[in-house]
């Protein structure tokens, strides 16, 4: 089993930044990969980056590509999103989930823990 807890939700104006934590305990961090995925009001839950279990390999949604970045510090077991550039269609609730997988993937069924969820708002 894994436990996953999000932190650093907000409510920030558009153009500016928030960074998410991810922090993980009940199995070995450090041999999986990771994602953050997010969800919308009235809308499915969708990818927004995922890492290697090195944090040498990453991908993201072309909805946050160069504007989020995400990383992982294998050391604390913590996963983070650093998000700046902020838009109003950002405003969702965030997830962090892991898989039983070395491999990327931008698929959330192949993800099989999750965390509670983070509130990010970003106002116009």
């Amino acid at each position: 089993q894994v436990q996953l807890v999000e932190s650093g939700a907000g409510l920030v104006q558009a153009g500016g930044s928030l960074r998410l934590s991810c922090a993980a305990s009940g199995r070995t961090f450090r041999s999986y990969a990771m994602g953050w995925f997010r969800q919308a009001p009235g809308k499915e839950r969708e990818f927004v980056a995922t890492i290697s279990r090195s944090g040498g390999g990453t991908n993201y949604a072309d909805s946050v590509k160069g504007r989020f970045t995400i990383s992982r510090d294998n050391a604390k077991n913590t996963m983070y999103l650093q998000m700046n550039s902020l838009k109003p269609e950002d405003t969702a609730v965030y997830y962090c989930a892991s898989r039983s997988s070395s491999w990327l993937s931008t698929n959330p069924s192949e993800y099989n823990y999750w965390g509670q969820g983070t509130q990010v708002t970003v106002s116009s």
